[in-house]
């Protein structure tokens, strides 16, 4: 009988081990599940970011604390609607309600503005623009067929979408433009360059970085090479201290670049697959004057499972675009292909690094 007892009781404790580890496995399912429903409806976040940049309503909180009426009342919006676009921001630190339901721009919120330096609302707009927001909502696409998105969406590649659509090509430049504004001045600092010669910025858009590194290197020449549509916004005039020490270069990456000392390309080799990268590099490397160098600046993703922009910017790529984002072993290999060597990557405090190559 004492047998039995114990047998008994030994079956009774177990059953209370097993029941508490279903338990303890229910409530991490529990969890699993409700943090999974919160990260899939934060897509929500950029799109309401986008509505705010869409009416200016950044803008007219620049006075001041505001009501959502007031607010919607000057920016021609349905007032209830914009509170509850508002009213999420403020989960996120973009705006902050008070007790009387006045709105106030933080800190964080100020480049939503776009009547200040280092305005993001162009690049806000650009980043959560249909050319970007309908590919990423098909990524499983890309999964399966080991393509972009964007070419059955969009019925052709996405530059080639650009150059037919100006609209979405004036969204993205000044878009870009935006975005990089606030990275040129400390990526140029970073920059190691010739003291003399002429460096020549390949793919460089509006002109923003040629223009901090010639600020930085008064003994250097630059040369803006890009398509001709992109340079007819350039902006390297404004500044007249740097008169006479530029020049405009219209062409084809894919073709040719002009002859330099130092070559800069930012954020361009994410855009496109390693082949086409390396027959930019390639033309890089054979207009190259010896003793020369070549300055990719782009993300490095990282090792580990550690948040870093690159691995979303990466996603986006991926959706959009042919390229992606690298990892140093890759731009090793790119370079190689190029008849270039990887020589050292140097940080910056964006998310950008100077990957910089010398000739094999």
């Amino acid at each position: 009988m004492r047998q039995e007892k114990n047998e008994a009781g030994g079956n009774g404790a177990a059953g209370a081990d097993e029941a508490s580890a279903g338990s303890a496995q229910d409530a991490r399912l529990r969890r699993s599940s409700v943090f999974l429903v919160d990260e899939a409806l934060g897509f929500l976040f950029p799109a309401a970011l986008r509505a705010a940049a869409d009416v200016g309503v950044a803008d007219h909180l620049g006075n001041g604390p505001a009501t959502p009426a007031e607010l919607a009342a000057v920016t021609g919006t349905h007032a209830q609607s914009l509170h509850r676009v508002l009213r999420l921001l403020a989960t996120r630190g973009v705006v902050a309600e008070d007790e009387d339901g006045r709105f106030t721009l933080t800190d964080a919120g100020q480049a939503l503005r776009s009547d200040v330096p280092y305005s993001a609302r162009t690049a806000v707009q650009m980043l959560t623009d249909r050319t970007m927001w309908r590919p990423a909502g098909e990524l499983s696409r890309c999964l399966t067929d080991g393509t972009t998105a964007f070419d059955a969406i969009f019925g052709m590649p996405f530059f080639e979408h650009f150059a037919q659509d100006e609209r979405t090509a004036a969204v993205f430049h000044v878009g870009m433009a935006a975005m990089s504004d606030p990275e040129n001045a400390p990526i140029a600092a970073v920059c190691e360059l010739p003291g003399t010669g002429t460096v020549v910025d390949v793919g460089g858009g509006h002109g923003g970085l040629l223009a901090e590194v010639l600020r930085r290197n008064p003994g250097l020449e630059g040369v803006l090479y890009d398509r001709a549509h992109v340079l007819a916004g350039h902006r390297l005039d404004a500044d007249k201290e740097l008169a006479g020490r530029w020049s405009l270069a219209e062409g084809d990456f894919f073709t040719a670049v002009p002859p330099g000392d130092a070559y800069l390309l930012k954020r361009i080799t994410h855009d496109w697959d390693d082949d086409a990268c390396a027959t930019i590099l390639g033309h890089c490397r054979r207009a190259l004057r010896p003793g020369g160098r070549v300055l990719v600046l782009d993300a490095v993703v990282p090792r580990g499972n550690g948040p870093h922009q690159s691995k979303a910017l990466d996603l986006m790529m991926m959706a959009s675009l042919t390229g992606r984002e690298r990892t140093e072993t890759d731009f090793a290999q790119l370079f190689s292909a190029a008849g270039l060597r990887l020589s050292r990557i140097l940080p910056t405090p964006t998310v950008l690094s100077v990957v910089e190559a010398v000739a094999a």
